[in-house]
């Protein structure tokens, strides 16, 4: 047992249903959330299709597991309740909750499922270890999450104790040996393989594990990575090998103030100070803003704040103050206030450059600059472009998103042409006379009737089947060529006795030219 295992103190804080406490913590302040009888589950794309990503109470009761795909569950459970899940945004909280966390101690980091404090020698001023591990507990309830928490003198007992162990679990240096044994060995954090080989040779806790000899155990294990290999990972738990917790350092902060002598009515004659400055911290740091905030503390103790986003990392201190100044109207000041700041709450690096040599403008520059002003003028969900999907259907490849929100990205390659104008929907069109299992030779659309010159096709798109309802027809597609010079694209919806419904339907999807 290693001197810094023994006076350590680590907790570890697990999540066992963070994303599903997010997805509702967020969908209560919108809709109704579902009837707890009804099962619901968060998806996310797997390989073949979507897959259970979270589960409720009521879905894991019906023995609906994590992974399993959607289409399956559904089928055997129709009143099942499906909705995206945001692995992204539960990773993001998890970060936020990490450095939330340091109320306790300075310490933290996050993990996959959950973070980890080192309250060493910060438990007293908390009352104690039982009662640190109530208020944490107390205070993560009341923001809608339920947490396993345990604490023990090194990192990788607490996970364990957290995660297999009973509810606030606790252990010391002199029995973490004894608190571990009864666990399983899958709390050692293990691949499925190496618990399966362990299982095979009937070591299924800890406590057997540890009483094997440990020569023939490190020769099976000597070429697995230091964090797959079930004995190094023991060591660590027990404090015999070390196991330092890196927290990461806290963000640094980027901030200007300036304060009044006297209240003031309007802030905009200090915003150019404020900016100045503001840039020459981030210009110190080669970093630029993404996302400003103005705040004014007023006289009377009450304060108000704006945003402001940028569609890339700027320290240009005029236009930062051009985009401020235009969210100004709104703000109440009461009767005055006397401190101004404006914060870089998101920030990205921005290396020192030089300016091009032949005087020339920056075109891409004067893109963001402009879909900054128009965005804080008219609002993110005014100003918008094209995202892409991977998606067999034509109408689901493009999406709008907010400018400010993700950057543009190039079409995804389609290996045949596709008109540059898309219907969504496509229009129904009335086929006068077809080639059987062919294109029409005459159509009628917007009532007016084409004669077809010639075609190219079919091209044959089959239903997204982990994505479309079941009967959902496949198409033919078809480039056509009318008298006149006009080329369209169209599909004929379902084939002659397909049983999926009746006779074949066609639709215009798009327009070449």
């Amino acid at each position: 047992m290693t001197v810094a295992a023994r006076a350590a103190r680590i907790v570890s804080a697990f999540f066992p249903d963070l994303a599903m406490d997010r997805w509702r913590r967020i969908t209560s302040a919108q809709r109704t959330l579902p009837d707890d009888a009804v099962p619901v589950v968060l998806s996310r794309e797997g390989p073949h299709g979507p897959v259970v990503h979270a589960a409720s109470a009521a879905a894991r009761g019906r023995g609906i597991v994590t992974g399993a795909r959607v289409v399956d569950v559904q089928a055997i459970h129709p009143d099942l309740h499906v909705e995206p899940a945001d692995p992204s945004g539960d990773r993001e909280m998890l970060g936020r909750l990490a450095f939330w966390a340091r109320r306790w101690c300075p310490w933290t980091v996050a993990e996959e499922d959950g973070i980890v404090l080192d309250v060493t020698g910060a438990t007293h001023l908390f009352g104690g270890e039982a009662q640190m591990l109530r208020d944490m507990g107390a205070r993560f309830a009341m923001q809608g999450l339920r947490a396993r928490l345990a604490m023990a003198p090194t990192r990788g007992a607490a996970q364990m104790l957290a995660r297999f162990g009973p509810q606030g679990a606790t252990c010391g240096a002199e029995d973490v040996e004894d608190a571990l044994g009864p666990l399983p060995v899958a709390a050692l954090r293990l691949d499925a393989q190496t618990v399966r080989l362990l299982d095979r040779l009937g070591l299924k806790t800890v406590a057997a594990l540890a009483a094997v000899p440990r020569v023939g155990l490190m020769r099976r294990f000597a070429g697995m990575a230091a964090d797959a290999n079930p004995l190094i990972l023991l060591d660590r738990a027990t404090g015999r090998t070390a196991d330092p917790l890196d927290a990461p350092a806290e963000a640094q902060v980027f901030m200007a103030r300036v304060r009044m002598a006297e209240p003031v009515i309007d802030p905009e004659p200090w915003l150019q100070g404020l900016a100045e400055d503001l840039c020459a911290q981030l210009a110190r740091a080669e970093r630029g803003a993404r996302l400003l905030r103005l705040t004014i503390y007023r006289v009377d103790g009450e304060w108000r704040s704006r945003n402001v986003a940028t569609a890339g990392p700027s320290r240009d201190a005029a236009h930062l103050v051009r985009l401020v100044a235009g969210k100004l109207d709104g703000i109440d000041p009461g009767f005055g206030f006397d401190l101004v700041t404006l914060e870089a709450l998101r920030s990205e690096p921005l290396s020192l450059h030089q300016d091009r040599l032949d005087g020339a403008r920056d075109a891409g520059a004067d893109v963001a600059a402009l879909l900054d002003r128009l965005t804080a003028r008219l609002g993110p969900a005014k100003v918008s472009w094209s995202a892409w999907v991977a998606s067999h259907k034509p109408e689901r490849v493009e999406h709008r998103v907010p400018a400010l929100a993700t950057q543009a990205a190039p079409p995804p390659d389609i290996a045949r042409a596709r008109p540059l104008r898309i219907f969504d929907p496509p229009e129904e069109i009335v086929v006068l006379y077809a080639v059987p299992d062919g294109p029409p030779a005459r159509f009628r659309w917007r009532r007016v009737v084409h004669l077809v010159a010639r075609f190219e096709g079919p091209e044959r798109i089959a239903p997204e089947w982990w994505r479309d309802r079941a009967g959902t027809r496949l198409r033919d597609y078809y480039r056509v060529e009318v008298q006149d010079g006009r080329r369209f694209w169209m599909f004929r919806e379902g084939i002659l006795e397909d049983r999926r419904g009746g006779a074949p339907r066609w639709f215009l999807q798009g327009v070449f030219g």
